[in-house]
Parts: structure tokens; sequence; C-alpha cells
């Protein structure tokens, strides 16, 4: 049915800032730019990361779904995060295969989800069986 995620969209108030402020949070990010739409958004691997506007329908803010990356380092992502100005929102937390995970908020609200090893930790080795 779904061959993978192909756009993730991110409502803020001011497109320009989020822009460039995700622009420095992902710095693998390739910016690119539509011009029959005047839309400019980042691609990261296989994904488009497209900061639009909030408005009445979709408000930015922590409000349900959360998106994780995964980081090869989740203690150097998190002060990467936090140097540009996100903030702890929740965790870290262990998790399955020895792995932890976070959310921050960017300056918008909005949740970044955090998901990698921390070097020195110690995580979940077995997964719950269901």
């Amino acid at each position: 049915m779904a061959d993978g995620v192909a756009a993730i969209l991110v409502h803020v108030a001011d497109t320009q800032a989020g822009l460039a402020w995700y622009q420095r949070a992902f710095p693998e990010a390739e910016r690119r730019f539509l011009a029959a739409f005047d839309f400019a958004y980042l691609r990261i691997g296989a994904i488009d990361l497209e900061i639009v506007q909030a408005d009445e329908k979709v408000a930015s803010g922590a409000a349900g779904s959360v998106v994780y990356w995964a980081v090869a380092d989740l203690d150097r992502a998190l002060a990467h995060f936090e140097a540009l100005g996100a903030h702890l929102y929740r965790g870290p937390m262990a998790i399955q295969e020895r792995l932890w995970m976070c959310q921050v908020r960017d300056p918008w609200g909005n949740c970044i989800g955090l998901r990698g090893p921390r070097p020195g930790e110690g995580g979940v080795d077995n997964e719950a069986e269901l």
C-alpha cells in the first residue's frame, strides 16, 4: 500500500525563520526550491521536510504524532538541538535494542523525536514479547 515516508510537514508561524532553523538543525539537508510554487523545502535522504504556515486547521505545537530521527549519538544530537534553542520535552529514556529516545520542542513548540545509542549508557537488550 505505502512505499515509505515521502514528506514531513512542520507547521510554524514564520516559514522563513522555520526553514532557516531547520536547515541549521539538519545541516546534512539539501535545500530545494520549487519555482512554480515559490516554495523552498529541505531534502534529508529520501524524505522532504516541508516547513509550512501554521493556520486555523493545523497549528504549531505538540499535539499528536512525533517523527523520530535516527541519530548516531543521542547525547550529541540532543546537545546540537539545544544549542539551536530547542528544549528537552521528554526523556531520554531507554528503549529496545540498547537504544534511547527523547523529544525536543522547536521554537514553535513542535516535537522532534531523537532515537539512538548513548555511548557509555546501557539500554534494554531484549524486546518484550507480545
